[in-house]
């Protein structure tokens, strides 16, 4: 019995070599629980460009928003585990399970992370109409009257910010999410909502024109390309909250595929080009393989927890 295994051996490598090999045999769909012209959505492209030319086949990018990420999520979870569908994900991974009183899937159970992408830090924004030019001005403010938020969803790094910061400031707004980046951000510009955490992807292009006035960005150092934009810190508020991106696949993906996509995906954060392009919209590219992003999650899931009992957030 023994001596017949250890014939067998050899055999059964090279079989699971060309399964490998063999991976993928179709296009591969990358599925962005969040919408159309955030920093997820913007991350998902680049790295999905890239990616497609690492492993030889197109990827398809699905936004799939709705209820904090759960609804993309839980469709990506949905499809066959073979590897041809992956899921862009980050926050909501780890601090739903704190604001939802039940989730459709099991975010620990089902969900394989594959890479880490991106730290993406959220910029202040406020419309131009609002008569302040700093955040001590909208602290004033806000002291004044009870002032409203916008985010793209429960649990995104949206929301948290803009929770955090009013314990922070210690001022009470009400938050306001909503579906659709560019609904918010019209909302916002029109004076509909007072301020956003917004992503700088999603912001950039508006600050530049002088659609809306940025007041700080909230990570411990100024976000590349907005050099003249203080940290919270330096304008006040004793606050960082970054959010973060990755790649996941449903777990029972077989692990030599896993494998794959995980390599390939390093590679298209480390290639210069893709890591300039993520720089240049705002966010930080920090490639982590597999198993650094599952203890990364681990952390955030214990510091997020807390976020959320202090803040008192729950899904609305």
């Amino acid at each position: 019995m023994l001596r017949r295994g250890i014939l067998a051996l050899p055999a059964v490598l090279p079989l699971a070599a060309a399964r490998a090999q063999s991976f993928p045999d179709r296009p591969l769909r990358l599925v962005v629980p969040f919408p159309p012209g955030g920093a997820a959505d913007f991350l998902g492209r680049v790295v999905g460009e890239r990616l497609s030319r690492g492993v030889g086949q197109p990827v398809t990018i699905e936004n799939r928003s709705g209820a904090g990420g759960n609804i993309g999520t839980a469709a990506a979870l949905a499809a066959e585990r073979d590897g041809h569908t992956l899921l862009l994900n980050g926050v909501p991974v780890a601090v739903n399970r704190f604001l939802f009183a039940r989730l459709p899937f099991d975010p620990d159970a089902d969900l394989v992370p594959v890479a880490m992408i991106a730290l993406s830090p959220n910029i202040m924004v406020v419309p131009n109409s609002l008569p302040v030019n700093s955040v001590a001005e909208f602290v004033a403010l806000a002291r004044t009257r009870r002032l409203n938020y916008a985010s793209i969803g429960n649990g995104t790094s949206l929301h948290l910010a803009g929770a955090q910061f009013a314990i922070a400031a210690g001022v009470e707004m009400d938050h306001v999410p909503y579906r659709e980046t560019g609904a918010a951000n019209t909302d916002v510009i029109a004076g509909r909502v007072e301020v956003m955490f917004q992503t700088i992807a999603a912001a950039a292009d508006l600050v530049r024109s002088g659609r809306m006035k940025a007041l700080a960005v909230t990570s411990a150092e100024r976000a590349p390309g907005f050099d003249e934009v203080p940290t919270l810190r330096e304008a006040g508020v004793d606050l960082v909250s970054v959010g973060w991106f990755g790649l996941f696949a449903g777990r029972g993906t077989p692990a030599d595929r896993v494998a794959v996509l995980e390599r390939e995906a390093l590679a298209a954060v480390r290639d210069e080009a893709v890591a300039t392009r993520i720089r240049g919209s705002g966010s930080i590219p920090r490639p982590m393989d597999g198993a650094e992003f599952r203890a990364f999650i681990a952390s955030e899931v214990a510091r997020l927890s807390e976020t959320v009992r202090v803040a008192g957030i729950r899904a609305d």
